[in-house]
């Protein structure tokens, strides 16, 4: 009988041991979760975090207040060997009426690069209000744009950071023969010159923007996507609302999906440089 305790005792010891050499071998899975700064104007920003949004904001959306559920669930493998992340939060900094100077100048870019951490991105979408010649509060010309946006480059490096440019989205006007063209000057020109100056990358939103809406067609895009609103519809715009700049939430979530397939084609890009 004693043999028989002594036999269980050393069974009994041997597997409790054989289970702590087996974990000692599971390696650990840490989950890396980065976050995609949004920086820009009025069409990125999140209008959800403002006071009595629905009383008196809403259905204006910013494309960026619709962005995370493209960078997450079943989005987010197409875009995991690019981002380096098993997650991804978006920090949407854009405000209204911001141009490159005005966001550095209010310290809004300050606030970002002090809380970026290596491995985030920074897609950044200026130009509707730089390109405000008569709002001289806003307004920057071409050169003081690429002066800007090679600032907010180098500093999203200098925190190991990747810097992604996206051209201005485009606005529903103007329509030539049934196609919508480019009415930010030569302002996504001069983002090009500065993302072939410094590599970087860049979504070009406003030729995606223009093509897509144009396919849509121009009473569809007025109706449904943009700030074309009926008298006594909504709370906040009791006599209607016509605005061809700023989106309602189906044009805010088009936009989001372009700027997702944006990305999957940089991953594409990145992928085939390798």
């Amino acid at each position: 009988m004693v043999k028989i305790k002594y036999i269980l005792i050393v069974i009994l010891s041997l597997t409790f041991l054989a289970g702590n050499v087996s974990a000692e071998k599971q390696p650990e899975t840490k989950q890396k979760t980065i976050k995609m700064w949004l920086i820009g104007d009025s069409t990125v920003a999140d209008y959800s975090k403002e006071d009595n949004y629905k009383s008196e904001k809403y259905p204006i959306t910013g494309w960026g207040q619709v962005f995370q559920p493209f960078v997450s669930g079943n989005n987010l493998p197409a875009l995991k060997d690019f981002l380096k992340a098993d997650s991804v939060i978006i920090d949407d900094r854009a405000k209204g009426g911001r141009s490159t100077r005005t966001f550095f100048q209010e310290g809004r870019w300050r606030q970002v690069y002090e809380e970026m951490q290596p491995g985030d991105f920074v897609l950044m979408q200026f130009g509707h209000n730089d390109a405000s010649v008569q709002k001289t509060e806003r307004y920057v010309n071409e050169e003081g744009y690429k002066e800007f946006l090679r600032l907010f480059i180098s500093q999203t490096r200098q925190k190991n950071g990747t810097p992604i440019l996206v051209t201005p989205v485009a606005r529903n006007y103007p329509w030539e023969n049934d196609t919508l063209k480019n009415i930010h000057g030569n302002y996504p020109q001069c983002m090009f010159e500065i993302a072939e100056e410094t590599q970087t990358l860049l979504i070009d939103l406003n030729k995606r923007s223009m093509d897509f809406f144009t396919a849509k067609g121009r009473e569809y895009v007025k109706t449904n996507y943009f700030m074309n609103l009926p008298a006594g519809k909504y709370e906040a715009y009791p006599e209607g609302q016509n605005d061809n700049t700023h989106f309602q939430p189906e044009g805010a979530k088009a936009v989001a999906k372009l700027m997702f397939e944006g990305l999957k084609d940089l991953t594409f890009q990145t992928q085939k440089e390798e």
